[in-house]
């Protein structure tokens, strides 16, 4: 599986679209918001540079990707009108793999900006917009063109899948039945790719820049712990039954796995002190349920199954890679049986993603 190419949330605005099933994501960058507040803040009074180049680093396509932004620019304007320094102006950077759904953005791009106008009022600089389709785990901008990056729920995905799980069998992802080898073969891509990540992002930030970096991850140091691959291990179970029934081939199971790693907060610290570009500046932990509606008020009667709330997002970020292996007749089943299995847990017990948020600093 050449995950560059099919490694992308559902575009478009439909109902499994990622536009339509992405407010857990926008829970998490709410919850995060203190830390990445407090980083553009320290940022810009360092210098109070006239012009700010933020990345957004698989801004993915939705309200998320222009909610992060317009919410780092109203800290900046905040700011600045409180010192009376001028507005700079702004370059924002939004980069996905190529397949990334570019043409929705791009189409809300002018209302998006109309409103950012009215919030912000007169005097504040313009904002330019740029996308940047790559792998971020690679160079994607000029040297030390950069003040800021962003991230959020993507660094946990890995530029291709580990090599060596051939004895991960019947397992999508790490699972409490899975092989010490899987395990470490996991590792020690995250490994690969976190330092590749740092180095490359050393290169493009500005001496003095910051990055604030948002996981998927785990508190447990067992990276097969229930709390970052429990929902993995839920989706592998309509699969095997859909396996035994004939309608998926063994071979194709046995093969697939999921290309991510969700670290613990020592794992990100030993990697980020290892690389030695940057220094840590905030490293924690916080947790959201997976039904993102839990708390919401005036919901249909649909939003109130939380199976079917959890079901429609993980849809919008797996099919995609599912589809791509197994075809696209078999998804409808596959998440009806996933929805299933998820209310019957839900109902029995609390469930929560683990997020592992780290803010950085180039010295």
């Amino acid at each position: 599986m050449e995950v560059v190419q099919v490694l992308h949330m559902n575009g478009g605005v439909g109902e499994t679209s990622y536009a339509k099933n992405s407010l857990l994501q926008q829970k998490v960058i709410t919850m995060t918001k203190p830390i990445t507040e407090e980083a553009i803040t320290k940022l810009y009074c360092s210098k109070y540079p006239e012009e700010i180049a933020i990345a957004d680093l698989g801004c993915s396509s939705g309200p998320n990707t222009f909610f992060l932004v317009s919410e780092l620019l109203k800290v900046v304007d905040s700011v600045r009108q409180k010192i009376g320094q001028k507005s700079p102006e702004y370059q924002v950077f939004l980069n996905d793999l190529p397949g990334n759904d570019f043409n929705t953005i791009f189409r809300s791009l002018s209302i998006f900006q109309n409103k950012l106008r009215k919030q912000l009022g007169p005097g504040n600089g313009p904002c330019f917009f740029t996308g940047v389709p790559g792998s971020f785990y690679g160079r994607l901008f000029r040297k030390n063109s950069l003040h800021f990056v962003h991230s959020s729920y993507s660094l946990h995905w890995l530029s291709q899948v580990p090599q060596g799980l051939e004895s991960n069998k019947r397992n999508i992802y790490m699972a409490s039945t899975s092989p010490p080898d899987v395990l470490k073969a996991y590792y020690v891509q995250f490994q690969k790719d976190f330092s590749l990540f740092l180095k490359c992002r050393s290169e493009e930030l500005v001496d003095g820049g910051r990055m604030v970096l948002t996981l998927i991850g785990r508190r447990s140091d067992d990276p097969s712990s229930k709390e970052c691959c429990y929902f993995w291990e839920l989706l592998a179970m309509p699969l095997s039954d859909m396996l035994v029934e004939g309608l998926i081939e063994e071979e194709k199971l046995n093969s697939f796995n999921i290309p991510m790693y969700t670290p613990s907060p020592a794992e990100v610290k030993y990697e980020v002190v290892k690389e030695g570009s940057f220094n840590i500046d905030r490293l924690e932990v916080t947790e959201v349920n997976w039904n993102a509606y839990l708390d919401e008020t005036d919901l249909s009667d649909a939003f109130k199954d939380g199976g079917y709330n959890v079901a429609k997002c993980m849809r919008a970020v797996a099919e995609p890679l599912l589809a791509s292996y197994f075809g696209e007749e078999i998804l409808d089943e596959v998440f009806r049986r996933y929805r299933e299995i998820i209310s019957d847990r839900l109902s029995k017990e609390k469930n929560e993603f683990v997020n592992v948020t780290v803010s950085l600093i180039k010295p």
